[in-house]
């Protein structure tokens, strides 16, 4: 790799100025100099963006063209509110942000209030789904019921660690609490009696 902003003397006064007498550096990439000093301090983090350029209704169309063609660059016009769904999906991309619409059993979606859920806080599994609603109704969750571009059919029963995708539907499954009552609807009994008979009250005999 050929280095074209840095080189090894460079190099040597930086580390240099941090205090760095005895290093090994190797270089993967053509790196800059705030490159280089953002390794050596470690605590950098870099976001997103999105540069937007606004009232393109009074710059020639090819000043719109030239912006438009900018990495990571949108533009629009808030006066005429031109562009401005584009800019909301690129938000919504940028953001990495997944909206999952709920299904109530033998009812239609909700596609009114859709859970949001993001890819860099807090994951987007239907696991961190069933924790966005609520942290203990993973342990009820038999399995859930998908539909959306994640699902292969539909719907498609799925799991806690299945990825879900912008505007996929779910439908959640719980576990059936166990009945201890023993027998089945009609049948079902409500005694407190002994189960055997031997473990029965014998009652006195009859006097003769």
């Amino acid at each position: 790799m050929q280095l074209t902003h840095v080189d090894e003397k460079l190099c040597y006064q930086i580390l240099h100025e941090y205090k760095i007498h005895n290093a090994e550096v190797l270089f993967r990439d053509n790196a800059t100099v705030d490159d280089f000093i953002d390794v050596i301090e470690g605590n950098r983090k870099y976001m997103k963006c999105i540069y937007v350029y606004n009232k393109i209704d009074v710059i020639g169309i090819d000043d719109v063209d030239r912006l438009s063609r900018q990495p990571n660059s949108i533009v629009i016009s808030c006066n005429l509110k031109l562009n401005l769904d584009r800019l909301l999906a690129r938000m919504w991309e940028a953001m990495g942000l997944v909206r999952v619409y709920t299904k109530p059993q033998g009812q239609q979606p909700d596609f009114a209030e859709p859970v949001v859920l993001s890819a860099d806080r807090g994951g987007c599994t239907v696991e961190d789904f069933c924790n966005h609603i609520h942290r203990s109704l993973v342990k009820d969750v038999k399995y859930v019921l998908v539909w959306g571009t994640s699902a292969r059919h539909y719907p498609q029963h799925c799991g806690l660690s299945h990825l879900l995708q912008d505007e996929d539907v779910i439908q959640i499954v719980k576990k059936k609490e166990k009945d201890d009552g023993g027998g089945r609807g009609r049948f079902k009994s409500h005694s407190n009696a002994p189960a055997r008979i031997s473990d029965r009250e014998k009652k006195a005999p009859l006097k003769t």
